[in-house]
């Protein structure tokens, strides 16, 4: 019997895969560049006709044959800044040169917006990553300084040829991250690079090639030169990227999490070698996930991608490892996580130069992540669904969101106990919405009516007076302004005759 080498049809396999990923991504990439507006390949010819080259690069053209849609549209140039704002005054309906200490002048023209940029060739201060910017005078030149291979392409306009000089559209089919200069040397010219790397893993999901990932590990302490707010930047487009898990089990993987979001990494230290609780880090990747499948379309309730939602979920249970404890009875409590965890995600936030309403946000859907607990135990009363409608206020579809996607359980019953009090929570509410406008929880007299009645003056005791109707209002639902004034009066005479 003839033996089958199964390890040759793999191989096989695996060229022909590629093979029609490569035919693929070509035919992609021809059918959307032969598509860019006229108006665009009318800029390639000012700049032809003057004696200047201009090339599409980046991320436009990796766009192009992964088959998405052109957005930005960057270009790059022989031209000086100087000559460059000419041509494109010939061109567009205006031009600013808001960029041009670095090269970068940018146009519009009936809708459409672009940036020119000159050929650069950067030299780098080793203790700073602001470069001292040097124009270049070549397309190839220009291209080998950029961050990964995969964004080191260019198509020359109006000819539509393309330039990768750098092999990035194999490393494009292949869907890995390499750098055009030596890994090392790249990292060390911008560490921010470290963080672009982990960011366009959770975008685009591909691989990194392993001396990469290993100068990511090396050179990560490199990040404490950059600015917080470029490091903010990158982690929020991971977060919002198709495959955040990914990008974030690299940050973990090579410590740079360390440096940029070590709450995560802590919660690699909680695990259990006994297993008396689930693995908190794994659990947390999954909650994210699940998060991510519970968002909606762009005209839902949570808009994908929802940065808030996602990092709340990534964030819910970092207060685990700081309230651990085991009990006598051996198994192991996480008290107060929530409200621990809030206070590290807002100081995390703080930390990361977030803006406030987006840290209150985040924070409060930590604090409030445990909330549902128990509600199948014992059935909430109107008043306690009002309050917890009430408490998470604009955030009650995120809320309710992360408390689903907070299942982890491979215990099928358990998993379905929790789905069903949570659809009978959420079919309560809703009931409650069309009986009382729940989203807009007011007492039955205003401020103003509150003064008139007990005859008063805007001070504390009104704020006490109209806490107390609102109480009332969330205990009982909507009195009416007759039952609601007595009411008030009998506490007022209550309250005073104490």
């Amino acid at each position: 019997m003839t033996k089958i080498n199964t390890n040759s049809i793999n191989e096989v396999n695996d060229l022909t895969a590629e093979a029609n990923q490569r035919a693929r991504m070509l035919a992609q990439g021809h059918h959307t560049l032969n598509s860019l507006p006229k108006a665009i390949l009318e800029l390639g010819t000012i700049f032809s006709r003057n004696g200047e080259e201009l090339a599409l690069v980046g991320g436009p053209v990796r766009d192009a044959f992964l088959g998405l849609p052109i957005h930005d549209y960057d270009f790059t140039t022989s031209a000086t800044p100087e000559k460059t704002q000419k041509l494109l005054d010939k061109w567009g309906n205006a031009t600013w040169d808001i960029g041009k200490e670095f090269g970068t002048i940018g146009a519009a023209r009936d809708g459409l917006v672009v940036e020119v940029t000159t050929y650069r060739s950067e030299e780098y201060d080793s203790e700073s990553r602001k470069p001292e910017v040097k124009y270049g005078t070549e397309l190839a030149g220009d291209l080998t300084r950029r961050d990964f291979t995969v964004n080191a392409m260019a198509v020359r306009l109006p000819q539509l040829t393309l330039e990768d000089p750098c092999g990035g559209f194999a490393d494009l089919v292949a869907g890995v991250l390499r750098t055009p200069a030596p890994v090392t040397q790249s990292f060390t010219d911008d560490p921010l690079r470290i963080m672009r790397a982990a960011r366009f893993v959770a975008q685009l999901g591909f691989k990194v090639d392993p001396d990469l990932k290993q100068a990511m590990r090396e050179l990560a302490v490199r990040l404490e030169i950059v600015s917080v707010e470029r490091i903010q930047a990158e982690l929020k487009r991971l977060i919002i990227g198709k495959y955040p898990r990914k990008g974030l089990e690299l940050l973990v993987d090579t410590q740079v999490a360390e440096y940029v979001l070590p709450e995560l990494v802590a919660l690699q230290e909680t695990v259990d070698e006994h297993g008396r609780h689930k693995d908190v880090y794994q659990h947390t990747l999954t909650v994210l996930e699940q998060a991510v499948a519970l968002e909606t379309d762009a005209d839902g309730e949570v808009p994908a991608p929802d940065f808030v939602l996602r990092f709340a979920a990534l964030m819910h249970d970092v207060g685990k490892p700081a309230t651990r404890r085991f009990e006598p009875d051996g198994t192991v409590s996480f008290h107060a996580h929530d409200v621990i965890g809030a206070r590290i995600t807002a100081k995390r936030m703080k930390h990361l130069r977030f803006d406030k309403q987006t840290i209150k946000d985040v924070s409060r859907l930590v604090e409030l992540h445990l909330r549902f607990h128990g509600y199948g135990e014992q059935k909430w009363t109107d008043s306690a669904v009002r309050r917890y409608v009430t408490d998470a206020g604009h955030l009650l579809s995120r809320l309710n969101r992360i408390t689903r996607a907070d299942c982890t359980t491979r215990n099928k019953r358990k998993a379905h106990y929790l789905q069903s009090g949570m659809d009978d929570l959420e079919q309560r509410i809703l009931a409650l919405k069309a009986q009382e406008e729940i989203d807009a929880i007011r007492p039955d007299i205003d401020g103003t009516k509150i003064m008139e009645i007990l005859g008063l003056k805007p001070g504390p005791e009104v704020g006490l007076a109209r806490q107390f109707l609102l109480d009332l209002r969330l205990e009982e639902g909507p009195l009416g302004e007759d039952e609601a004034t007595r009411r008030l009066l009998l506490w007022w005479e209550n309250k005073h005759r104490k």
